[in-house]
C-alpha cells in the first residue's frame, strides 16, 4: 500500500518577484520612517554659519575681558513651584558692592538637547539691582540659564550657567 504524499505547491518565477518586492519594500519603508524621525527630532544647529560667527569673535572676547574688569557680582537664583512655573531673581552689586541699577536683563532658559523648548524670560528691575522674571510652564531636568545684562543698547554682562529643576 502506497501513501500519496501531497506535493507542495512549486516554487514558481511570480512568487519569487512577490517575496523580493515585499521584502525590499518593507526594508524601504522602514528606512523613510526612521529618516522622517531622525529629521524632525534633529534640534538644528547653533550657529548658521561657522565662518560669520568666527568674525564676531574678537568682540565677543572685548566683550569678556570689559565684562571681567567691572568686577560685578551677579547672583541668580531660579526657583520652580509645584505648578511648574518657574520664577527668576538676579541680584547684580559692582566691585563696590553698590546694587546696579537700570540694566535691562533677559533670561532665557534652554534645553542642553532641543533647542526649540528654549523659554525667554523678560526679567523687570523689582528693586535698586534686584531684577525678576518668570516662565509659566517649566519641565523639570536640566536646564542652561542664559544671563545677559544690556545698558544703552550695550551688552554689559553675559552668564551661561547649567543648572537642574525639580
Amino acid at each position: 500500500m502506497q501513501k500519496s504524499v501531497a506535493s507542495a505547491k512549486p516554487l514558481t518565477g511570480g512568487k519569487v518577484l512577490l517575496i523580493l518586492v515585499a521584502f525590499f519594500g518593507v526594508v524601504i519603508g522602514v528606512n523613510v520612517y526612521m529618516a522622517k524621525v531622525a529629521i524632525s527630532t534633529l534640534p538644528g544647529t547653533d550657529v548658521d554659519s561657522s565662518y560669520t560667527a568666527s568674525l564676531g569673535y574678537e568682540k565677543e572676547i572685548a566683550a569678556a575681558r570689559d565684562q571681567n574688569a567691572r568686577h560685578w557680582q551677579v547672583d541668580a537664583h531660579v526657583q520652580r513651584d509645584a505648578a511648574g512655573a518657574a520664577t527668576l531673581q538676579v541680584e547684580a552689586r559692582d566691585k563696590s558692592g553698590k546694587p546696579v541699577t537700570g540694566l535691562k536683563f533677559q533670561g532665557v532658559l534652554e534645553r542642553p538637547t532641543d533647542k526649540r523648548y528654549d523659554l525667554p524670560l523678560e526679567l523687570a528691575e523689582v528693586g535698586i539691582g534686584i531684577y525678576r522674571g518668570s516662565a509659566p510652564s517649566v519641565a523639570p531636568g536640566q536646564w542652561d540659564l542664559v544671563l545677559q545684562g544690556d545698558a544703552a543698547g550695550q551688552r554689559m554682562f553675559l552668564s551661561v550657567n547649567r543648572i537642574e529643576l525639580n
